[in-house]
């Protein structure tokens, strides 16, 4: 069994009209996006063994962010063949992978992300920035991914979700906090 976490890039900036697409960097809110599900990794005991992002600047940006917040000691590679990739370019890539890792995260742009996710997952999602896909996949081998094999889809985070989820766990423990207080009393 081998664990794929697909995530597209975090929000990037149209600030700079002049700059290529491939090197447009990350807003505030995509910094802050992927700093929270590097966190969200963590928490839920995903971090992966390696990391394979496009060379677009914002790729490159959301996959520092979240190997640091993640804190992710593996290797991070930058594959020119995942800039603007289809869901084939993507499996290729993972081919490649050594059967020694069992979970890899894949930071990759749209349409070939959803692509993908439905091609191993048989699910049709939206996947906007910053979000994160967790799929399962039958088999032994990074070599024997193919299109006909079908993962299952484990789970899918937003960060809107997630940082909604964060703000009701501190209110539960606010509300802990309070009811602790008036017992002492």
């Amino acid at each position: 069994m081998k664990t794929l976490l697909l995530m597209r890039h975090a929000k990037s900036s149209w600030k700079f009209h002049e700059l290529e697409d491939r090197f447009r960097p990350l807003t505030k809110r995509g910094r802050r996006d992927a700093t929270l599900m590097g966190s969200m990794l963590e928490e839920r005991d995903l971090i992966p063994q390696k990391i394979l992002s496009s060379t677009a600047v914002r790729n490159r940006q959301t996959a520092e962010l979240v190997a640091e917040e993640a804190e992710f000691r593996g290797e991070i590679d930058y594959l020119d063949s995942l800039y603007m990739a289809e869901a084939e370019d993507y499996i290729a890539a993972l081919r490649e992978l050594p059967d020694n890792i069992d979970r890899v995260m894949v930071i990759g742009h749209n349409p070939g992300l959803e692509t993908l996710l439905q091609v191993l997952s048989g699910r049709i999602e939206s996947l906007p920035t910053a979000v994160v896909a967790h799929i399962n996949l039958p088999i032994d081998s990074w070599s024997g991914l193919n299109g006909e094999i079908h993962g299952e889809m484990v789970g899918i985070w937003r960060p809107k979700e997630v940082r909604e989820l964060e703000e009701e766990e501190k209110e539960k423990e606010k509300e802990k906090e309070k009811s602790k207080k008036k017992k002492k009393k």
